[in-house]
């Protein structure tokens, strides 16, 4: 077995990596990687496969690197991303890694006619948007709602659409949940992106370790007997299952217990943002564990193991607790992207994106007895039962049946579907069943795209303008759009009418859109 593989230096490429080791029929794996540094820190890391490896320095935005690294392979791991705080830094970065370095591997692999690599492809849950208490559950083929000035999202999508409908003849797209890592302490104590995590935000959590142990046993699996089309051609979100549900709190929560604390004793609830995050329940992540066996790690081992690898943070138990909110969180506030630094430098375009607007910035309570936590059975002024939100996933309509097989899939159920979302199926000819025909649809703008059935009806893409240009122009879009008003309206007034937009310069823009 033959394999290409970038993102092989970040945090989910390392622990893939090191599973690698344990396999014995690799014959050669090609890294790409733009980072000298990093690729000889991992190469003393996985000694074991010292003389199978070649490194190629590149980006995979370069078509000529891409073909040197597909070529003679036969699978395509691609791991590669700019992820936030840096995809906030440097967004260039992210579109050249995320979106154009998708789209020239896809290129490189398309163009190779015989004895084609398999490609798998790791996206990320971020494409679907802000989720709360209303809807946290979610699985694929929920729309995508990627959140306003979230560059990583955005580039992401058009990666994945890339590779959806791409001529690659086996592919895979796995939807990466949040994802615990050995460096999130200190990748996360350096940037104000922390904040952006909402209190009730549901989020399912999954281990770098357990990731590397899909990857392994995916390729370990498909190498000894082809997978078919129970996996080929088909997008998957990559869970950690029910005991790795929790929320925004619940996760800073565990963090502070290594230092004797707790989320409420470094926080208060005027920190943090209340929408316009990402993160969700996965009423389908059991999908690729019972097919791979992946999933072994709890948030509680993660958080054990943390505390075992970095004694020095047990100090904290004996450091004052308004010393460490001072010096490692409220620090923070003088960071661009912190909402203190938007309410004290004016920036009304992000406070209106992540609160709904000063106004509302400015009336969250001050006291934890006054905020309403999911976490401790309340939500928007209202009693709700967390332990049953969890157990019982909720539902939305997708505008056809969604839990047909796809070879039941019908002309009809196409024709509902743009339909529902205020567009309509363009293309006169659809052969029951035949889910990856390329067709036409028109959007309600009347802008007329391309794209197969699955991709629309299992993968949940339609096309808006976030498709080619950073434009987030929901709120109109909501408005006529029966399947997206279903998890825009849980966190947006129906009244809003804001388009938000990137410049030239990734400079945020919140503009009053014309009445729908």
């Amino acid at each position: 077995m033959k394999l290409a593989i970038t993102g092989s230096t970040g945090n989910m490429g390392q622990a893939v990596m090191k599973q690698l080791c344990s396999l014995e029929n690799i014959e050669k794996i090609k890294l790409l990687s733009r980072n000298r540094k990093r690729i000889k820190k991992l190469l003393k890391a996985i000694k074991p496969l010292k003389d199978k490896i070649e490194v190629i320095i590149g980006s995979s935005a370069d078509p000529e690197v891409c073909k040197k690294l597909v070529d003679g392979v036969d699978y395509v791991v691609n791991m590669g991303a700019v992820i936030p705080p840096v995809a906030d830094i440097n967004p260039r970065a992210a579109v050249a890694a995320n979106e154009v370095g998708a789209a020239v591997l896809v290129d490189a692999v398309e163009n190779i006619t015989e004895n084609q690599p398999k490609f798998i492809h790791i996206s990320t849950m971020a494409l679907y948007g802000n989720r709360n208490h209303r809807h946290p559950w979610g699985r694929v083929g929920d729309p995508l709602l990627v959140s306003p000035f979230d560059v990583y999202a955005a580039t992401k999508l058009r990666g994945e659409f890339k590779v959806l409908e791409s001529k690659i003849k086996k592919w895979a797209v796995i939807r990466q949940t949040a994802m615990l890592h050995e460096n999130m302490l200190s990748d996360n104590m350096s940037d104000g992106l922390m904040f952006h995590t909402c209190f009730n935000a549901p989020l399912e959590w999954a281990t770098a370790h357990d990731s590397g142990v899909l990857i392994k046993n995916i390729l370990k699996k498909d190498s000894e007997c082809d997978l078919g089309d129970k996996f080929w051609k088909k997008c998957f979100n990559l869970g950690g299952g029910e005991v790795n549900r929790l929320t925004g709190f619940d996760t800073l929560n565990d963090g502070f217990k290594i230092i004797g604390g707790s989320a409420k004793d470094f926080f208060d609830p005027t920190y943090n943002a209340t929408r316009n995050f990402h993160g969700l329940w996965f009423s389908d992540g059991e999908v690729l564990n019972d097919m791979f066996d992946y999933i072994s790690q709890s948030t509680d081992d993660y958080w054990k193991r943390i505390a075992k690898l970095h004694p020095v943070y047990a100090l904290g138990k004996i450091v004052p607790k308004g010393i460490i909110r001072s010096a490692a969180i409220k620090r923070l506030f003088k960071n661009y992207n912190s909402p203190a630094y938007w309410a004290k430098h004016g920036d009304e375009e992000r406070l209106f994106a992540y609160f709904g607007g000063r106004d509302k910035y400015e009336s969250l309570p001050k006291k934890w007895s006054d905020f309403d936590l999911l976490a401790e059975g309340r939500a928007e002024g209202e009693a709700v039962d967390y332990e049953k939100l969890k157990s019982e996933p909720t539902e939305i309509d997708y505008g056809f049946d969604f839990f047909k097989s796809d070879g039941e899939i019908t002309k009809a159920d196409l024709e509902a579907v743009a339909t529902a979302h205020g567009g309509k199926l363009m293309s006169d000819e659809f052969q029951t069943g035949d889910m990856y025909k390329t067709l036409q649809w028109q959007t309600q703008d009347g802008e007329v795209f391309e794209a197969n059935a699955y991709t629309v009806l299992r993968a949940g893409h339609w096309y808006n303008p976030i498709y080619k240009e950073y434009v987030w122009d929901f709120d109109r879009l909501a408005k006529k759009d029966k399947i997206w008003a279903q998890i825009w309206y849980d966190s947006h007034e129906r009244d809003e009418n804001r388009i938000y937009r990137l410049d030239s310069e990734f400079n945020v823009v919140a503009e009053k859109g014309d009445d729908a």
